[in-house]
């Protein structure tokens, strides 16, 4: 397996997961984002799977998510998850919240991306080639993850998480650091022309968001790039945004793909934490 990144760094041993360089500087976070390797699971989930209702079992994926915890240092009793539907809700959650879409029941059908400046809870969000955005406020303290497949980033998710920030914690966008990615690359990211609609008409300005395939009616689609001009649009400073180097179909033998397995494969989650 050949790595290699600028931007993230692959801490290697029994359970492999990256981590942003510039998100590790801050000292008052705990972040990960896992890998397909170091899990118990087994099949077409082989190894490392951190997704529910796939097709694993529940027992395979609560051992994988006890593994990764113990890796990184997040607490396991402390994770809370979204529940996914390629939407654009924000769901703020605290300590009351912990275990939910782990080890407790889901309790909503709905929610894309989790906020929260409480240190007792640790988010966790689901990918295989979507978008993750990890959130840091680094004067409130506070923190968000979100989840941007094509639906959820032209439904503008990453403003959103941005102004319910603002409104749950009086987050200034100019306080906040960005970090997007890994993602499927617009090097690999091919959609038909009435997906690509959607991005001509959000980034009409921004040619290098879509271009034009090889193959007639087809068009290659920059996730992270609207990702990263939505977060600007937000007033987040483009200095503040960090984009990971790593296509996950490119690196589909590191990272969870949907496109290079033909959709059977594990999940792979982002992490992040506030230290108490």
């Amino acid at each position: 397996m050949d790595f290699s990144s600028k931007i993230m760094t692959l801490h290697k041993g029994d359970v492999p997961y990256l981590t942003y360089n510039a998100l590790s500087e801050l000292d008052f976070i705990r972040h990960a984002f896992s890998t397909r390797l170091g899990g118990v699971s087994e099949g077409e989930f082989t190894s490392m799977n951190l997704s529910f209702g796939r097709g694993d079992s529940d027992e395979n994926v609560k051992k994988n998510y006890k593994r990764i915890c113990k890796a990184v240092g997040f607490e396991y009793d402390s994770l809370v998850a979204s529940a996914q539907v390629h939407e654009t809700v924000v769901r703020k959650v605290t300590s009351a919240d912990r275990g939910v879409g782990i080890y407790k029941p889901r309790d909503m059908s709905s929610v894309d991306a989790l906020i929260t400046n409480d240190p007792d809870v640790t988010l966790v969000t689901y990918y295989a080639d979507c978008t993750p955005i990890f959130f840091v406020d680094t004067k409130r303290k506070a923190i968000g993850l979100a989840h941007a497949g094509w639906r959820g980033t032209v439904g503008e998710i990453s403003s959103k998480v941005v102004e319910h920030m603002a409104r749950e914690f009086s987050t200034n966008p100019a306080d906040l650091i960005c970090a997007i990615g890994p993602v499927i690359g617009k090097c690999c990211y091919e959609v038909s022309e009435d997906c690509a609609e959607h991005f001509m008409r959000l980034f009409s300005e921004e040619t290098a968001v879509v271009t034009p395939a090889d193959l007639k009616g087809k068009y290659m689609i920059d996730l992270a790039l609207a990702n990263k001009l939505l977060l600007q649009r937000s007033s987040v400073k483009e200095e503040n945004i960090i984009v990971s180097d790593l296509c996950t179909q490119c690196n589909s033998d590191l990272l969870w793909s949907h496109r290079a397995t033909n959709g059977k494969r594990g999940t792979m989650s982002a992490f992040m934490s506030i230290e108490k």
